[in-house]
């Protein structure tokens, strides 16, 4: 594992320290980027602000996989055991302080990413316009404030109370005078949506080059902004559905429209393709931080996706560590009756299908291209079937596998070494994420019609993914759009949305992140411990650490701030709620 308890302010300074070595030798240092060099060119500051997108490593993940799902009712850790790694107090929350490493490391690096972004615009200020014209200083602008607000939104999700760092700061040296308190959450939010909003005015709606930031990734980052800020202040007694902003609803349906009316984006016909590899950017993708295999690239281990890294699943790969692993709870929910979600009741007995074996008991679909289960193909293969030996801890952590991160067995390995790492897009924005999002803020404001038209859409393509690549579970597959009785009062039609997006994005990283916007954490997730804790798969009993699991609302909804962060300069930080 990577040591790397550094801090904020190092990384502000990493350009500035480069070259202090002159001070000690006679020759300049080789393999240095020298600062003065650095910013007179300001398209490769730019370059090196995109570079940080995937940058990331699994002690800190920027797709925050051990915070979004492992931290909910979809998932547990998995690996060798509870102390593999340092992500256990993620998932039963009880344990949890300020003191992992991989707390620190996270904070650590999307600041440097932060300060990549800062430098950059210094450049650009400076020597912007006699190396790329007014015009297209003005894009380049606009890119690194949508990728400077893309980073920022991932610390305020994370850990709420944050220092406002910008380009300004960054010229007068002020990092460590500024304060983690000097703006509230909701001025914090302000700041993240004005970058947004200038990316959204400035650039154009698809770029020449594509991999870059657009306007439509914008809208939709200004859509998630407004929903989470919709709900209240993230904490459960002033958060949720009995503080609804319906201004702010307003403001995600019109962002989201862009996106909706795009050309450019939509439904992938088949479910199971947004998952491979050769359909990584598709029409379903919004924004998604870029990976490649070194056969594309030319480079000797081409740019994998490194927060997935032990998410493999155990001897299918010849480094699968098997972390990532789906809860029993997750797969109940998939359960259906006459093709639609048994709401109260499917949770009330532990069920799992068995490839060849027809029951009564039918299933959504997607729950054979989200879920490996043993007996089933991996990722569609028959010649890489599940067997229980697939699974490297299952008196603890069970036998299901995440199977959306990773690329199919036969197209080989994207690193073959100790770390085995895939070039899998990492997506921030699909399509159907942002219609969900959509769909939500039309409930909120009375559309209920319009919303239920957007979950069947998504419903009818899960329903059309059988044939193509799991027919060998067709007979256990049964999904129905929802009737118009279901939209006909808001709490009802809640339940489908909130029931839709588990559904669709489950082990995507972002189920707590939902629960907590709701201002369901601590209700979802207490009565989950309490079931999930008497697991068992054919006699195999795991999950019973569980035991130990309790979320404290008033607390635990944001993670807290790292220690060492809080106490390199005594006094600056102050500490969320309850820590």
């Amino acid at each position: 594992m990577k040591n790397l308890y550094k801090y904020i302010f190092a990384a502000m300074l990493t350009l500035g320290t480069v070259t202090s070595c002159s001070d000690f030798l006679d020759d300049s240092p080789k393999g240095v980027v020298d600062q003065n060099k650095a910013f007179k060119l300001p398209d490769d500051m730019v370059n090196s602000a995109y570079a940080m997108l995937g940058d990331c490593w699994y002690s800190y993940p920027f797709n925050l996989w051990p915070y979004g799902d492992l931290s909910s009712d979809d998932c547990l850790k998995g690996g060798s055991g509870t102390t593999d790694t340092g992500y256990h107090p993620m998932e039963i929350w009880s344990t949890m302080t300020s003191t992992p490493g991989e707390f620190d490391e996270l904070w650590y690096r999307l600041y440097c990413a932060v300060s990549r972004c800062n430098r950059a615009l210094l450049s650009l200020e400076q020597y912007g316009n006699s190396k790329l014209g007014e015009e297209m200083t003005k894009q380049r602008v606009a890119e690194v404030k949508f990728l400077r607000a893309h980073f920022y939104f991932k610390l305020i999700t994370m850990f709420r109370q944050v220092p406002w760092i910008d380009e300004n700061v960054t010229k007068n040296n002020l990092q460590e005078k500024t304060r983690n308190d000097e703006f509230t959450y909701q001025e914090l939010f302000g700041k993240i949506i004005n970058d947004f909003k200038e990316a959204y005015d400035v650039l154009p709606e698809m770029q020449k080059e594509q991999n870059r930031v657009n306007r439509v990734a914008a809208a939709a980052y200004l859509a998630k902004c407004y929903l989470t800020l919709a709900y209240g202040d993230g904490y459960e007694a002033t958060n949720g559905y009995d503080h609804i902003n319906k201004e702010y609803m307003q403001k995600v349906i019109e962002y989201t429209n862009v996106v909706k009316n795009s050309p450019y984006f939509g439904y992938l016909e088949d479910y199971g393709d947004i998952f491979l590899p050769e359909h990584k950017n598709s029409k379903e993708s919004v924004f998604a931080v870029q990976t490649s295999d070194y056969k594309d690239d030319n480079t000797t281990f081409g740019r994998a996706n490194w927060s997935n890294v032990l998410n493999g699943v155990w001897g299918m790969w010849s480094c699968g560590w098997d972390f990532h692993k789906p809860s029993q709870d997750l797969v109940n929910a998939f359960k259906t009756k006459n093709g639609l979600p048994e709401f109260d009741d499917y949770n009330k007995h532990i069920d799992y299908p068995v490839n060849g074996q027809t029951t009564t008991q039918k299933w959504d679909p997607r729950l054979f291209h989200t879920v490996g289960m043993p007996t089933f193909p991996y990722k569609y293969e028959k010649e890489y079937t599940l067997t229980k030996a697939n699974s490297r801890t299952p008196n603890t952590y069970g036998y299901y596998c995440s199977m959306k991160e990773v690329p199919q067995r036969s197209k080989g390995e994207t690193y073959n070494g100790s770390w085995q790492a895939f070039a899998m897009n990492d997506y921030v924005f699909r399509f159907s994420d942002v219609m969900l999002m959509r769909a939500e803020a039309l409930i909120e404001t009375d559309q209920l019609a319009e919303a239920r038209i957007i979950i069947n859409d998504i419903r009818q393509r899960a329903k059309n993914s059988v044939d193509k690549h799991i027919a060998y579970a067709k007979d256990q597959c049964e999904i129905a759009l929802y009737p118009e009785s279901y939209f006909k009062d808001k709490e009802t039609a809640r339940k489908c949305l909130r029931w839709e997006r588990r559904l669709e994005l489950a082990m995507e990283n972002g189920r707590y992140f939902d629960l907590r916007r709701w201002g369901l954490a601590s209700k979802t997730l207490n009565a989950y411990f309490a079931t999930e804790k008497n697991d068992v798969y054919d006699g195999q009993t795991y999950a019973t650490y569980l035991k130990d699991a309790h979320y404290t609302a008033g607390k635990n909804e944001f993670y807290p701030i790292p220690y060492n962060q809080l106490y390199y300069v005594p006094g600056l930080y102050k500490q969320n709620k309850n820590y």
